[in-house]
């Protein structure tokens, strides 16, 4: 299907006020941070005017719009997308795959994991299999969690035959959890993240309440993380790294999350668990 040109320019008008609302900016506002007058704005926003492809792109950068939703804008406005979505396996990514090893590796013997945007594992370091090792054989619990194979950290975490009966304040991090990824979807506009937060959502366990993006709240500094197993406790908290200077799609969404020991006991055993594993 062709669409019109009026087709077009209603689609990017949607588009942009759906961005502006959700930065919870006024057209004046926008104006000002994008250099163009209010009335370019409102004109834009009921499909009176059509950007140029540069003006996009001065939105898109005052309105701090993902790589994968810049792409989207600009196809809205009838140019091609801007950015590029490269594998992680291909040869040019290869500085990025050196870069997250380093990470991984230098975290040791502390769990570490990289994820996509959606929360779907990409890779983990040897000390992360140590620690799900200790709720029984991975495999099968990977398997219960997410049958269709692609391995998501959030249903791992928040599914009731994953790891949620060994996390002693498992309602704390679901909440937290929940929130933080409702408050991503907003943010970013991601259609995979809500999709997944629907799934989620449908599971036993997860309280309404937990749905809601909480704008009003900031959120906390660390995320505590406590395991238990025949007896043995873990008291962890994690911390989640970003690119800050992303040029692919794929750079962009890639999160980095790390847990460090909260008390000097969970400190040994780590340690003691990397060595029995070497």
């Amino acid at each position: 299907m062709v669409l019109t040109q009026q087709e077009v320019q209603l689609g990017f008008a949607r588009q942009l006020k759906s961005w502006r609302a959700a930065r919870k900016l006024s057209q004046l506002e926008l104006a000002m941070s994008a250099g163009v007058s209010q009335r370019h704005i409102s004109f834009l926003e009921v499909g009176r005017a059509q950007p140029s492809r540069e003006m996009v792109a001065q939105l898109a950068a005052a309105l701090d719009i993902p790589l994968r939703e810049q792409n989207l804008l600009l196809s809205a406005a009838g140019f091609a997308p801007a950015h590029t979505e490269t594998a992680l396996d291909e040869p040019g990514m290869a500085p990025v795959r050196a870069a997250l090893e380093m990470m991984l590796t230098h975290h040791e013997p502390f769990p570490a994991t990289v994820a996509d945007r959606a929360w779907n594992l990409l890779q983990a370091n040897a000390a992360m299999g140590c620690l799900l090792r200790l709720a029984g054989d991975v495999e099968a619990m990977w398997a219960r969690v997410c049958p269709e194979g692609t391995r998501n950290l959030m249903k791992l975490t928040l599914h009731p035959d994953g790891l949620r009966s060994y996390i002693s304040n498992w309602e704390d991090v679901a909440a937290e959890v929940m929130t933080r990824t409702r408050r991503e979807a907003e943010v970013t506009g991601s259609a995979a993240l809500q999709a997944l937060l629907d799934e989620v959502a449908s599971y036993p366990g997860i309280r309404a309440e937990w749905q809601l993006s909480q704008w009003g709240q900031s959120p906390a500094p660390v995320l505590p993380v406590d395991f238990h197993k025949d007896g043995l406790e873990l008291r962890l908290f994690t911390m989640v790294a970003t690119f800050g200077t992303p040029q692919d799609i794929t750079t962009d969404e890639l999160r980095v999350e790390s847990y460090f020991p909260a008390d000097a006991a969970t400190d040994t055993i780590l340690r003691k668990l990397s060595q029995a594993a070497a």
